[in-house]
């Protein structure tokens, strides 16, 4: 699907801030997308104010930004919204410091829950918060679910249940946090995309609002479903997990589509 069957591309002149994801989008894996530097100078050239959103909790906000240097992209951890800070942010306003929470996540989420001040354990927990663990063990999934049915509450910041590499689509947090809800019988608390949180955190930081803030990503279900929630515009890339095949058999039809950053590039400067 190319740019150029949008009718109001001119739209996009209006556009202040970007809400982006990552993964799919500015790079695969540790391989930057085709016209990441152009891209990131057009925004700034355009005075387009974005913060990077991800479901990825796999490292920290400051992990990020040393992703994204080692690409010639800078940006500050400020710029950074990912499904764990918004998780902590939850957690924050619901639990005292010292609660104690089982994690099934990565050293990235583990590291800022504690450093939220919040107590890491693997018995009388209140909270099981679960999500990407590449060295997932059954014994984790037996931990998690026991907890959760002892009565924790069941947390889980990110619902992608894939995402792409560059050997192609593997499993992502969701497909762990479907193992525990399917041996729990309980559904987590969802804080990734598409739930709200990282975009109203993402504006709060951009000092944008709805209608002056657009979501950019590579998914129908989450970047663009959530952004549509809460009334953003969209913009979708096929350069990540869904195709234009789907989107001729969505309900969720994105504001605009392009094949890629560099195809949105383009784009912009001619806006």
């Amino acid at each position: 699907m190319q740019s150029y069957q949008h009718k109001d591309l001119e739209r996009l002149h209006e556009i202040k801030g970007l809400v982006i994801d990552m993964d799919g989008v500015l790079w695969q894996g540790d391989t930057p997308m085709p016209g990441l530097h152009e891209f990131f100078d057009v925004l700034k050239r355009r005075q387009i104010r974005f913060v990077l959103a991800t479901n990825n909790n796999t490292q920290t906000p400051y992990g990020f930004v040393q992703k994204a240097r080692k690409m010639g992209v800078e940006v500050s951890p400020e710029q950074i919204v990912t499904a764990s800070v918004a998780t902590v942010h939850y957690l924050r306003s619901k639990f005292p410091p010292g609660t104690r929470i089982y994690v099934v996540g990565e050293a990235a989420l583990k590291g800022l829950i504690s450093d939220a001040g919040f107590t890491l354990a693997d018995t009388d927990v209140s909270v099981v918060v679960a999500t990407m663990d590449r060295q997932l063990t059954y014994e984790m999934l037996k931990r998690a679910t026991l907890l959760i049915r002892a009565g924790a509450e069941f947390i889980g910041p990110n619902p992608d249940t894939a995402y792409p590499t560059p050997e192609g689509l593997v499993p992502g947090g969701g497909a762990i946090l479907a193992a525990i809800a399917a041996a729990s019988d309980r559904q987590p608390l969802i804080f990734g995309k598409p739930e709200g949180w990282m975009f109203r955190i993402s504006m709060e930081r951009m000092q944008l609002g709805v209608e002056e803030t657009v979501s950019l990503g590579d998914r129908l279900e989450t970047d663009i479903a959530g952004g549509q929630r809460l009334g953003l515009r969209t913009i979708l890339v096929l350069s990540g997990v869904s195709t234009e095949a789907d989107i001729l058999s969505s309900q969720i039809q994105p504001t605009w589509v392009f094949s890629g950053i560099e195809d949105l590039t383009r784009a912009l400067l001619k806006a």
